[in-house]
């Protein structure tokens, strides 16, 4: 089973539309904070922090490059995430053929 809280922390980090918009951004590849804010009427800090709570959730990490320090989408971490809804689906869908059998009967 996965760490239920780094999954917590997963979900939580992408509940929020502006945080799914740059994991959509970075998708495309890596960017600073002023590459990745352009598209909001954020200021760099927010934007900072928005990339930050995507940090704590494993999602983006940050590397120097000269004077400016990217953030790269860690694509293992939303397979995870995949990973496990998938399982649950698979779960619900068995769950859920039980109980139309059951039904039938």
């Amino acid at each position: 089973m996965q760490d239920v809280d780094a999954l917590a922390r997963t979900f939580s980090a992408l509940a929020d539309p502006t945080r799914l918009t740059i994991v959509a951004r970075l998708a495309a590849g890596d960017a600073t904070v002023k590459e990745v804010g352009e598209p909001f009427a954020l200021t760099q800090q927010a934007v900072s922090r928005h990339l930050k709570v995507l940090e704590d959730a494993g999602l983006v990490t940050r590397s120097q490059v000269a004077q400016s320090r990217p953030a790269h989408l860690e694509v293992d971490r939303l397979v995870e995430v995949l990973q496990w809804v998938d399982a649950q689906r698979q779960e619900w869908v068995d769950r859920h053929a039980r109980l139309a059998d059951y039904l039938q009967s």
